[in-house]
C-alpha cells in the first residue's frame, strides 16, 4: 500500500546527505517526488518507489487546507 505524501511534510530520510542533514521538505509530489534539503537547500528528484524506501518518518505533517 503506498503511502501518502503532501507538500510541506518534512521527511527524515535514512541516509545523512553530505551537509549533515537527514530531513527534507517535500516540494512536489506525483510519480517523482521532489524533495529540498533542510539545511543547504538542494533540490532532489526521486521516483517515488524509491522515495518512499529511503524514508524513515514523517518529522513535520504539512497542515491541510479545507476547501
Amino acid at each position: 500500500m503506498p503511502k501518502e505524501f503532501n507538500v510541506g511534510d518534512v521527511v527524515e530520510l535514512k541516509k545523512t546527505h553530505p551537509c549533515g542533514s537527514k530531513e527534507w521538505e517535500v516540494i512536489r509530489v506525483g510519480a517523482d517526488i521532489k524533495i529540498k534539503c533542510m539545511i543547504c537547500g538542494r533540490l532532489i528528484m526521486l521516483p517515488r518507489n524509491k522515495f518512499e524506501k529511503d524514508v524513515k518518518k514523517i518529522v513535520t505533517a504539512a497542515e491541510k487546507t479545507s476547501e
